[in-house]
């Protein structure tokens, strides 16, 4: 039977991360299981989808972002036995290990939207958080000259949902620039009363909101789609908008039912993996691990919250046994254009307190700057020194 000291489960952004920073911490024997043969820096998709980046830009073969000593475990887990701990593979094979880390991100639970799937294959509806519609939102919304366009943020959880309001403000500053956004009736469905919850970012996107004219449907969900109709929930009833030209409704997300059936899930209904939010250890089970959106950290889950993540679990995989564990705080960060070219950075802790990378700047401030360091000198990070464990 194979066995590894350590074994990770998902090869994104999180996997390969941890597994760099292990290796250089000096763990020996990591292994990573991915099925894909493609990594993606999947923030880039929302560039994408506002014509500013292509498909090309952000992928690269899987084998070349593996760390150098890392061992690739080329399928997918169908079942995990957290008390030996072992997981299943699809192949048949039982791989055991002495340390099991789970980061395996959430799947998409496109039941819960009917006529979601169907919508996008009709191809008047589709997102930038799914890869095969991403190329495709922005001819969309690019060739519209009038009509009524939907946006929708998914509630929790979600990776990193408040980015869904970036294709929103890139399609409605271009409607602006060519002159036809007094002819296009736009709305934002928000799951929450405001955009993200944090107040001074919140009342600049407001502004944001306003000066286009974008309509916002509050504590509100899209509960169906049907023959370019978008049914929408909210606590006063059920409205539906017709005759929708486009719809950039994203699916809800839930975590790998393997989770839920292996028992590792905790109290949240998307079966999240049960962590101390501090250590990122599974209360029940001290050798399984996890971190990324798959884990139930009580924050927003994003890309850059995954740089402190990182850095806390492999310290904490290594002193297991002691009494030396780092305590992750809850950073997170949410990058949101209000323009083609304007973005702010919200960095907060567990609690929703401010907390800047960069203390004497302001980056709540929409700049053109942040724009450009996010649009093209993070995924320049992203390739060459987040997944190769420097960051």
């Amino acid at each position: 039977m194979e066995h590894h000291a350590v074994l990770i489960v998902g090869g994104g952004n999180a996997g390969i991360s941890l597994a760099a920073r292990l290796l250089r911490d000096g763990a020996r024997d990591v292994a990573v299981v991915e099925s894909e043969s493609v990594h993606r820096y999947r923030p880039l998709l929302n560039y994408v989808g506002g014509g500013e980046a292509t498909m090309a830009t952000l992928e690269r073969p899987a084998a070349s972002v593996m760390p150098h000593g890392c061992t690739w475990i080329h399928d997918e887990v169908v079942s995990v036995d957290p008390d030996a701990p072992s997981v299943a593979m699809r192949d048949g094979r039982r791989i055991t290990c002495d340390t099991l880390v789970i980061c395996t991100g959430l799947e998409e639970d496109w039941d819960t939207t009917p006529g979601l799937a169907e919508s996008y294959a009709a191809g008047w509806a589709g997102s930038t958080f799914i890869v095969e519609t991403a190329p495709l939102v922005w001819p969309a919304l690019r060739d519209l000259t009038a009509g009524r366009v939907v946006f929708a943020m998914p509630a929790e959880p979600a990776p990193c949902s408040a980015t869904a309001l970036k294709p929103l403000f890139m399609a409605c500053d271009h409607w602006r620039q060519t002159g036809v956004l007094k002819d296009m009736d736009v709305h934002l469905v928000l799951p929450d009363r405001s955009p993200i919850g944090v107040p001074k970012a919140d009342r600049i996107l407001e502004q944001a909101l306003e000066s286009y004219g974008v309509h916002v449907l509050r504590n509100a969900r899209v509960t169906s789609l049907d023959d370019r109709r978008v049914t929408i929930t909210t606590p006063d009833g059920t409205h539906a908008l017709d005759g929708i030209a486009y719809a950039h409704v994203i699916p809800q997300y839930r975590a790998p039912r393997w989770i839920v059936e292996g028992g590792l899930s905790g109290r949240t209904g998307a079966g999240l993996v049960d962590v101390d939010s501090y250590t990122l250890q599974h209360p029940r089970h001290p050798a399984v691990w996890s971190l990324g959106d798959v884990a139930d950290l009580g924050i927003k889950p994003s890309g850059g919250a995954l740089r402190k993540q990182v850095v806390v679990l492999s310290h904490n995989i290594l002193a297991a046994g002691t009494t030396t564990f780092q305590r992750y705080d809850g950073y997170t960060v949410m990058p949101i254009t209000v323009a083609r070219h304007r973005l702010m950075l919200v960095e907060v802790n567990r609690v929703g307190r401010s907390e800047p990378s960069l203390p004497l700047l302001d980056l709540v401030r929409p700049r053109r700057a942040t724009w450009w360091v996010d649009r093209y000198a993070l995924p320049q990070v992203y390739f060459r020194r987040i997944l190769r464990g420097k960051v």
